[in-house]
């Protein structure tokens, strides 16, 4: 029987993962509520006399904490595997909280910008680190279902914005809302408290000593490294993490995962920031048109746990593909003049088959590369996809703009959803990558 099949309630490794993903789920939360709050709070914005600003400028507006993400996931990505995963994190986390205060007394649109970017830099390296930490503290046959559980954490914050939004806007105007997402710098002490170093970061540095005391306190047992125990253990370089993630034998892999997050964070960025106002302009009130977002929100939550469960059983590509084909068409059918119902369902279709299939396929990329690596090759991933996050509100912004009738929105949005479907279908198998890096081992002895 294996230690990860073993693993009984009480065992301290148990203990350890609970605690990892409960300090990874608030990070991620919170990053939900500072994205989604955008997309909660443009209306609003919309209707600010004092900025009196386009739907094209919205979407600018909204897209530079994106630029920043984009920044942020490669460079904090990398730097964890170089300076430490948890040190990382309790930054990023800082980081964003802080400026969203900032954000929420900005006197001008580009002081507004610019916070919203520096933020973003933090909001861009939350969820590689996040991704690696969760991935490692999780046993193998569990690994899709707690990466599905943690990051429901962002669905989490995104309804959090979408409440707040409902029950708070009309008396604290869209500053107070944004404000309001400040509140996690409280619980950073907590965070830190809680939360163990990356054994593999130890590893990777050499730090093997350390490590095996960690792994002795956590419950976790001996340590496995690329060179073995002891002080002649390889100590992970920035070459290292590089070819591991650009070498000739993982490009095709790279290439998939990059253009399926990029549509996927298209679909889910886009539709954060403009579907209260499509439902809107589809002769929905304010309050009708949130609750909208409310309910893809709490779907997207939910369906991370049911795709995570289903990418353990029968694969993650298989899922992944799958949920993707039937967002994009639920996307689609919302164009149609439909029921209240079923707009609900056709909502909730679309949340999971974004939001929750994008974040099983971050969880799946984490695990897909060497240990030394993850957290790089999850940020380098997401710093291109930040290039469809920010083409979202930009494209959604156009659309609205352009006079176009709102079913092109619908239209748009499900199209990048066949795209990611078909970039992750083209993903080597799992057989295929097992077999490649084999060939490569053999070839290196």
């Amino acid at each position: 029987m294996t230690v990860a099949h073993s693993i009984q309630p009480w065992h301290p490794h148990f203990r350890t993962t609970c605690t990892v993903l409960l300090v990874c789920f608030l990070a991620i939360l919170f990053e939900g509520y500072d994205v989604g709050v955008m997309g909660a709070v443009l209306p609003a914005l919309a209707e600010d006399r004092n900025w009196n600003l386009s739907p094209f400028q919205l979407g600018a507006l909204s897209s530079y904490a994106l630029v920043g993400m984009f920044f942020g996931a490669f460079l904090i990505g990398t730097l964890s595997e170089m300076m430490g995963r948890r040190r990382m994190l309790l930054l990023c986390v800082s980081v964003f909280s802080l400026t969203m205060l900032g954000a929420s007394w900005a006197p001008t649109p580009v002081l507004f910008g610019i916070l919203r970017f520096i933020g973003g830099l933090g909001l861009g390296g939350v969820i590689p680190v996040a991704a690696a930490l969760t991935i490692e503290y999780s046993p193998p046959h569990r690994r899709s279902f707690n990466y599905g559980l943690m990051y429901s954490g962002y669905s989490v914050g995104i309804l959090c914005a979408a409440l707040v939004a409902m029950w708070f806007l009309p008396s604290l105007g869209w500053r107070g809302v944004i404000g309001l997402g400040a509140v996690p710098i409280v619980l950073i002490p907590l965070m830190a408290w809680m939360l163990p170093e990356s054994q593999e970061y130890l590893v990777g540095q050499g730090r093997i000593s350390e490590a095996q005391a960690l792994a002795n306190r956590t419950g976790n047992g001996r340590l496995q490294t690329r060179g073995g125990l002891g002080k002649n253990a390889n100590r992970a370089t920035w070459r290292d993490v590089m070819s591991s993630i650009f070498a000739r034998r993982q490009l095709r892999a790279t290439a998939c995962f990059w253009m399926a997050l990029f549509f996927g964070l298209l679909l889910v960025y886009g539709l954060n920031t403009w579907l209260p106002t499509i439902m809107r302009k589809n002769g929905y009130d304010l309050g009708s048109s949130l609750s909208f977002l409310v309910v893809f929100s709490l779907a997207s939550a939910l369906g991370g746990l049911f795709l995570g469960g289903a990418a353990d059983k029968m694969g993650a590509r298989g899922t992944v593909t799958s949920f993707y084909l039937i967002g994009s068409a639920a996307i689609g059918a919302l164009m149609f003049r439909n029921s209240v119902a079923i707009n609900y369902l056709l909502m909730a279709l679309a949340g999971v088959g974004s939001v929750s299939a994008s974040l099983i396929l971050t969880g799946y990329l984490a695990g897909y590369y060497p240990a030394h690596a993850r957290a790089a090759a999850t940020g380098w991933a997401l710093s291109f996809a930040r290039c469809g996050a920010m083409c979202g509100p930009l494209l959604g912004g156009y659309v609205a703009g352009s006079g176009l009738s709102f079913e092109w929105n619908f239209i748009t949005f499900s199209i990048a959803g066949l795209a990611a479907a078909l970039a992750v279908g083209l993903l080597p198998s799992a057989g295929r990558r097992v077999a490649v890096a084999h060939n490569h081992q053999e070839t290196n002895a």
